[in-house]
């Protein structure tokens, strides 16, 4: 059931939403982002038990958001899907280009509300779930910087590093994020499948793992404990395969986080065209099993050394 956020829709920082609790020391402006889209309650059931907990910042400032308000107060348990956003998806339109746009949509309203905000966040974690059976992951994006970030963070294991989505630039792709010259970073976790428990257990994992990263917290009650470390596994994305016809169909159920052992393995069909693996230890990243046509049905990606990934970028 979605959470009770009413108390914390004023917020403190004119945007209706936010809220920004402060230490006196110096340190980093970290930003968790919830209700990206507004049918993902995980993040925002995280950030409620947060912000009731009284959880402050040992150092610096530490800012809560709830994005797509108008699309979350239009969630309804029995078509729980339809309320993902308004008019658009909030996380396609962090262009400069699209924001500083003439048209108007609801979401393009409050991605410009949230802009002057965003901009002077240093690290930001933007909080999803996911509609098909998947293992968590973190998107760390195509930057040095932002694999820097989930590597550090740890949690979840799985780390993919992508270029974003053809429809449009996510939060994690805005300008402050990746531009060459910039420090700030931000990535994005899919804690777990939608509307389960153990989404939001892991939710409240990676933020207490980014805010330890951070030197923000040494403990808090509703946060967990630090867990074993397990080194993480970065996978870099291939190829994204979108769908082109509406008869999109992979041969079986996959289940995000598998690892296809073969190329060349056949794994779905697009009209006449057949979709297959382009190389060994191929990781399926997210497939959605019933696609639109125009939508991405799967990322195929590759595992790599965290060490080379990180030397990729040069001088970013």
């Amino acid at each position: 059931m979605p959470p009770e956020i009413a108390p914390w829709l004023a917020g403190n920082t004119g945007i209706r939403g936010f809220t920004t609790r402060a230490s006196r020391l110096p340190g980093p402006h970290v930003a968790l982002i919830a209700l990206t889209h507004g049918n993902e309650l995980a993040g925002a059931i995280a950030l409620e038990r947060l912000l009731r907990g009284g959880l402050r910042p040992l150092r610096g400032s530490l800012t809560f958001g709830f994005a797509n308000l108008a699309a979350f107060e239009r969630f309804d348990p029995r078509q729980p899907t339809n309320s993902r956003f308004i008019d658009e998806d909030l996380n396609r339109l962090w262009d400069e280009a699209v924001l500083d746009g003439a048209r108007e949509t609801s979401e393009r309203a409050r991605a410009r509300e949230m802009r002057p905000l965003i901009d002077t966040v240093d690290v930001l974690l933007d909080l999803h779930s996911m509609l098909w059976p998947s293992d968590p992951l973190i998107l760390s994006g195509g930057s040095e910087r932002g694999r820097k970030l989930a590597l550090a963070i740890g949690v979840p294991q799985l780390i993919v590093a992508d270029e974003g989505h053809v429809g449009g630039r996510r939060l994690i792709d805005y300008a402050r994020f990746v531009d060459p010259g910039l420090r700030a970073a931000a990535n994005l976790v899919e804690a777990g499948q939608h509307w389960e428990c153990d989404t939001v257990d892991m939710t409240l994992a990676c933020i207490a793992s980014l805010l330890r990263h951070a030197g923000m917290i040494d403990a808090h009650p509703d946060l967990p404990p630090p867990a074993p470390h397990w080194p993480p596994r970065l996978a870099t994305v291939t190829s994204a395969v979108t769908a082109s016809t509406p008869n999109f169909a992979f041969t079986r159920a996959y289940r995000g986080g598998e690892v296809i052992a073969d190329r060349n393995t056949l794994i779905a069909i697009d009209g006449m065209t057949e979709i297959r693996t382009p190389h060994a230890e191929c990781l399926l990243v997210m497939p959605s099993l019933r696609p639109s046509r125009g939508h991405t049905a799967v990322r195929m990606a590759r595992f790599i050394d965290p060490a080379e990934a990180i030397g990729q970028a040069g001088s970013e």
